[in-house]
């Protein structure tokens, strides 16, 4: 990793990689979506349309994050500096993934929003940022095509770790793009 990166920045590159690992997405998915949000730890960001908060490296919304209190997950969870706010999104989009409708993109751009414009957006820019990830991963680390989930594991704040194996099937990405994931020793 170069050391001119900010500490914030170095975060972000390792934490993402090592979620996406954990939770069997493409590693440049989830560095698209940490880049594309933007989000610093600490950082509380007010929506002015309907007065809700995205907090932390993630940028998760307060109104989202009600329904991951029943988890024990708290606004300072994710607003925390560490690896945790970024397995926590990639539990969320591994859970997009899997079970959403539409196509790849769509599905990933809904963590943003559901909305079809402002998924739409958010899916165009994401595409771009994932495409210069994937580059930047392959000539940094051997990558191969990732499997589409077929379970989402639990996460609790205790343990993000899967509670059983998962087991894994193909999926279609659109023409042009090669889904990518980190080998990580020991795993194929």
């Amino acid at each position: 990793m170069p050391l001119d990166l900010p500490p914030y920045m170095q975060e972000r590159i390792v934490c993402s990689i090592a979620a996406a690992a954990k939770y069997e997405i493409p590693a440049n998915i989830v560095l698209a979506v940490a880049e594309q949000e933007g989000g610093r730890p600490g950082q509380w960001v007010r929506n002015s349309s309907n007065g809700s908060h995205d907090v932390g490296p993630m940028q998760f919304n307060t109104n989202y994050l009600r329904e991951l209190a029943q988890f024990g997950i708290s606004p300072g969870h994710v607003a925390a500096a560490g690896c945790y706010p970024f397995d926590l999104a990639a539990w969320r989009l591994r859970k997009h993934i899997k079970n959403d409708k539409g196509d790849l993109w769509t599905r990933v751009a809904n963590y943003h929003s559901r909305t079809p414009h402002f998924n739409q957006v958010y899916r165009a820019d994401l595409m771009k940022r994932a495409a210069r990830w994937a580059d930047w991963l392959s000539a940094r680390y051997v990558t191969h095509e990732a499997p589409l989930p077929r379970e989402t594991p639990q996460v609790g704040l205790a343990s993000t770790a899967r509670s059983k194996p998962l087991s894994m099937a193909r999926w279609q990405a659109p023409s042009g793009y090669v889904q990518r994931k980190l080998i990580i020793e020991g795993q194929q």
